[in-house]
């Protein structure tokens, strides 16, 4: 029984499957992605995250520990200078494995393995953020605003102001009704007098 045994043998010698591996894992950071089988993408993965726990951690020791499985002095001195700062938000899940297909020849199922970079999604995130805002901003400035409880509408305002303007014209109005009516009046009265002395003299006459 396989118990407390990780990993898979792919059909190799422990040697073989290391070395394969260290290989593997040193041109993964060297050139940020690499094309392989589904298994070996799998297994690769944990070689992977183990290097960059030992890059987060950054002191002398787990420098040695990471050079003990990749000889490449530069590939080694550029990861520990980049994983803080790229992978420093996150606490594994460091790859990403995406199926291409299957393989000439042997149709054997090939797989893309690369190292993400939250760094870079969140500043999209947040210019995307940015992006949206303006947007609102811009729509706020575009819808008029809402009356508040004691303001009245534009729409009153004007009415009001438009019964204000010809209440006056109708009050100047009634009074010159009136006084002409007055005039009518006093002018008959004037004439009624005129003619009441003429009628008296004509009585006296006869």
């Amino acid at each position: 029984m396989r118990h407390q045994k990780a990993g898979k043998k792919l059909g190799r010698t422990g040697s073989h499957r290391n070395a394969m591996f260290r290989n593997m894992v040193t041109s993964l950071f060297e050139h940020g992605r690499i094309q392989t089988t589904d298994a070996k993408a799998k297994e690769l993965r944990r070689w992977a995250d183990r290097m960059i726990t030992l890059a987060k951690r950054g002191d002398l020791h787990a420098r040695r520990q990471a050079l003990a499985v990749m000889r490449d002095k530069i590939v080694v001195h550029k990861l520990f200078e980049e994983a803080p700062g790229r992978f420093g938000d996150r606490a594994g899940g460091y790859t990403n494995i995406f199926k291409l297909g299957r393989r000439r020849g042997d149709a054997a199922p090939i797989s893309l393995v690369e190292l993400i970079a939250p760094k870079e999604k969140k500043e999209r995130k947040k210019k995307k953020s940015a992006a949206a805002k303006k947007g609102v901003d811009k729509a706020k400035k575009q819808v008029p605003v809402k009356a508040k409880g004691k303001e009245k509408p534009k729409k009153a305002e004007a009415a009001e102001k438009a019964v204000q303007d010809t209440v006056p014209e109708m009050e100047k109005e009634i009074p010159s009704e009136i006084e002409g009516k007055k005039a009518n009046e006093e002018a008959e009265a004037v004439s009624e007098d005129v003619g009441a002395p003429e009628a008296k003299e004509g009585g006296e006459k006869e």
